[in-house]
C-alpha cells in the first residue's frame, strides 16, 4: 500500500531551477525519513538528499549548496529544489522511503539540464 508519485520534471537551462515533488500515501509520513536518489542509463542509483521525520537533512557533496530537500506534512508531501543546474545534474530522479526494512521507490521523474 506503500506509494510514492514523482512529478515535476523537466528541461532547464544550465544554472535554472527546477522544483520536484513527491506524494506519499500508505505511511505515516510525519514519522518517516524520507530521500531523493538519482540515476543516469548504466550507472547506479545514488543518493542525493536526505530527510529525516524531525526535519534534519543531509546532502550528497555534489549538491550541496545548490539542492535544498524540504517535506510538508499536511500534504504528505516531499520536495527538492534543484538550483544552480550543472549538466551533470541529468538523471531520473526518484522519491525513497524505507519501512519494515523494505525500499521504496516512485516511478522517477526525468530531469534534462541543457549544456
Amino acid at each position: 500500500q506503500v506509494q510514492l508519485v514523482e512529478s515535476g520534471g523537466g528541461l532547464v537551462q544550465t544554472g535554472g531551477s527546477l522544483r520536484l515533488s513527491c506524494v506519499a500515501s500508505g505511511i505515516i509520513f510525519r514519522l518517516t525519513a524520507m530521500a531523493w536518489y538519482r540515476q543516469v542509463p548504466g550507472k547506479q542509483r545514488k543518493l542525493v538528499a536526505t530527510a529525516t521525520s524531525g526535519g534534519v537533512t543531509n546532502y550528497a557533496d555534489s549538491v550541496k549548496g545548490r539542492f535544498t530537500i524540504s517535506r510538508d506534512s499536511g500534504k504528505n508531501t516531499l520536495y527538492l529544489q534543484l538550483n544552480s543546474l550543472k549538466p551533470e545534474d541529468t538523471a531520473v530522479y526518484y522519491c525513497n522511503t524505507r519501512f519494515m526494512s523494505t525500499d521504496y521507490w516512485g516511478q522517477g521523474t526525468q530531469v534534462t539540464d541543457s549544456s
